[in-house]
């Protein structure tokens, strides 16, 4: 791809803009004011984020999984726990979000440590799920190599031949994780690339200090 054809799909943000004074003193207060004006602006898949991860070497992956779930405690989501980001979460337990909402200009990034959520909770959240939702994590070893889309299709039809409607128990090897803050930004996108960003850091006594950062 040529120079000249990146230049030309260049966007200038004009939309909002964001200030010190107009934030809430809590970053995951001032998260959900954003994440409310998402839902209301009707954006495709608001809960999408990118979640990065390390292994102990240091390699870095990548890759979208939805947000279910915030509170002051921290962004919670659920895997297969012998993925390759669950694995690396074993490895080295710390990570990254990012979610950007093109339509309104707008990015929040999150950094933190990372841990399993309770049995209980996985449980709860596993039952909300549909049906086929279920049966795919139950099926499917996830970040495996499988011979082809078959293999993945036949495992399904005799887990379900096996299961004849009984209940579907949630496998040992699936559940959620929760992301504990210590830096999270707000990015607003402004004229010339003079983005407004905002950043929340952790405190020694947990308390939460408020900074303007450079575009």
């Amino acid at each position: 791809m040529e120079k000249e054809q990146l230049e030309s799909i260049r966007k200038d943000y004009r939309l909002a803009s964001l200030d010190e004074h107009d934030v809430a003193a809590d970053p995951l207060v001032q998260f959900e004011r954003w994440f409310n004006e998402v839902l209301a602006s009707q954006v495709e898949e608001p809960s999408a984020m990118t979640l990065a991860t390390a292994s102990a070497d240091g390699k870095v992956s990548a890759r979208i999984v939805l947000l279910k779930g915030v509170d002051d405690q921290g962004f919670y989501f659920y895997t297969n726990y012998d993925s390759r980001k669950g694995r690396q979460i074993t490895e080295n337990p710390y990570g990254a979000l990012v979610f950007f909402w093109k339509e309104l200009e707008r990015q929040v990034r999150v950094e933190g440590a990372i841990s399993r959520v309770a049995a209980a909770r996985s449980d709860d959240y596993f039952k909300s799920r549909p049906e086929m939702s279920r049966i795919g994590a139950c099926v499917s070893a996830q970040s495996q190599v499988i011979p082809d889309r078959n293999f993945l299709e036949e495992r399904v039809r005799n887990f379900q031949a096996q299961q004849q409607g009984k209940p579907i128990p949630r496998p040992d090897y699936w559940g959620g994780y929760t992301l504990y803050p210590e830096r999270i930004e707000f990015w607003q996108g402004r004229p010339s690339r003079l983005h407004d960003r905002l950043q929340y850091t952790r405190e020694a006594d947990h308390e939460w200090k408020l900074s303007r950062l450079a575009p």
